[in-house]
């Protein structure tokens, strides 16, 4: 190239003619065209050569509320729609999570793999350096509209928008179950809770009944002992009225003996002294008892006779008999025999049918949560239409651009040497 003759600067060294330079940069143009041109290239070689880095995304936002009412209705698990998105969130999360979905589709990470690194450093790298996870408002009960947003960086060998999109129905499939895990436990808990209160109920029952029975047992033994005291003294009072009697009947005899009186008579026909032949009717009033030996010694010693022959009083009072029916009521205590006899003692047993009405009810509950929407996808991942880095068109643009400043930047420091020399010349 033939050199070009250099306008002499005209103005002082202090001084910078833009116009001048910009002429000179003119000049220059195929210069910072061609540091351009390499600058493009280099970018352009440079996105050709780095691998493509792309990203999907999907968002998660609460279910609705009819989508969990029969699990709140339930009244044994509450989950409200956010706390359901928290619950999902919390999952996506979790670097356990992460690590089983991993172990358990291999297949899908298999573009990550390296050589000289276990399973778990690789996950380690793809964990780290590949997705985020960003909760916007989940734990604000007054957030007007919570999300979580699941974001995956990835290679264009990877699948990243079918790892993404297995990745949330993994998380959300092991929430079911691990609610209807939990669902199970707590009716488990509860049912057994409510069949030890009727345990309880039963044994409550069973001890008022034995206690019952005792109390009547011995109420009839008691009515027993006092009635065998009663009908012990009263035969003792009947017999001292027996011996009393034949002591009396004793005395009788002896005056009536010694009167002479055989038959039974009076004190009035005793005196009298009425002619033969002579018939008179009697009537006597008095009020005072006639002595036993008025009745005369043959009915008195017949009396005595039979008396002393006698082996029982029972029969001389009323009470006695009495006695001895209640003793044989006694004998039997037809409630105790009722009592022993119940075959069924729940249908006796108090307040335990809403326990046995709240037991047949968790029994029915559906703890099959395979269906239940726990989130809404309000968006899923799908494939994106340009990597995120390298930006191609960008990345060429700028090198264009910084190559055309790297050229006018060495042709300002030549503008600069050129004048110094002429300067330089100019003084000598």
């Amino acid at each position: 190239m033939k050199n070009t003759e250099h306008p002499r600067p005209k103005a002082s060294s202090s001084e910078i003619d833009l116009v001048d330079l910009f002429a000179f940069f003119w000049q220059q143009k195929k210069f910072i065209a061609t540091t351009s041109a390499i600058a493009g290239a280099i970018a352009l070689g440079y996105v050709l050569i780095v691998p493509s880095i792309y990203q999907a995304s999907s968002v998660l936002r609460p279910a609705e509320n009819y989508e969990l009412d029969a699990l709140n209705r339930s009244e044994v698990y509450k989950l409200p729609p956010q706390e359901a998105l928290l619950k999902v969130g919390a999952a996506l999360d979790s670097y356990e999570m992460r690590l089983n979905f991993f172990l358990s589709h291999q297949d899908l990470f298999k573009p990550l793999e390296k050589d000289g690194m276990t399973l778990e450093q690789s996950f380690e790298l793809f964990n780290r350096d590949s997705i985020n996870l960003t909760q916007i408002g989940v734990k604000n009960p007054d957030a007007l509209s919570p999300s979580v947003k699941l974001e995956l960086t990835y290679p264009k060998s990877v699948k990243g928008v079918e790892i993404i999109n297995q990745f949330i129905d993994y998380a959300i499939n092991n929430q079911r179950a691990q609610i209807s895990a939990d669902l199970k436990t707590i009716i488990n808990n509860r049912q057994k809770e409510l069949r030890e209160k009727i345990e309880a109920a039963r044994l409550g029952y069973q001890s008022d009944k034995e206690a019952k029975i005792a109390t009547l047992e011995e109420s009839d033994e008691l009515a027993r002992a006092n009635l065998k005291d009663e009908l012990e003294a009263l035969r003792l009072q009947l017999k001292a009225v027996r011996d009393a009697r034949i002591q009396a009947l004793d005395e009788a005899i002896s005056i009536a003996s010694n009167l002479g009186i055989t038959r039974p008579t009076t004190p009035y026909a005793m005196g009298e002294n009425g002619g033969a032949g002579t018939r008179v009717i009697r009537t006597e009033v008095t009020t005072q008892d006639t002595p036993l030996y008025f009745l005369g010694t043959q009915a008195l010693q017949a009396e005595r006779a039979v008396l002393l022959k006698r082996s029982s009083d029972d029969f001389t009072d009323k009470r006695v008999q009495e006695i001895d029916k209640q003793l044989k009521l006694l004998e039997v205590n037809r409630q105790v025999e009722l009592l022993g006899k119940r075959s069924n003692e729940d249908v006796f047993l108090k307040n335990i049918e809403p326990l046995r009405a709240e037991i047949v009810r968790l029994g029915n509950l559906n703890t099959d949560m395979q269906n239940l929407v726990l989130v809404s996808i309000d968006r899923k991942a799908q494939p994106p239409i340009s990597p995120l880095k390298p930006k191609k068109t960008l990345t060429v643009l700028m090198g264009l651009f910084l190559g055309g400043l790297l050229g006018l930047g060495i042709s300002v420091v030549r503008y600069f040497n050129i004048r110094r020399r002429e300067e330089a010349g100019q003084s000598s």
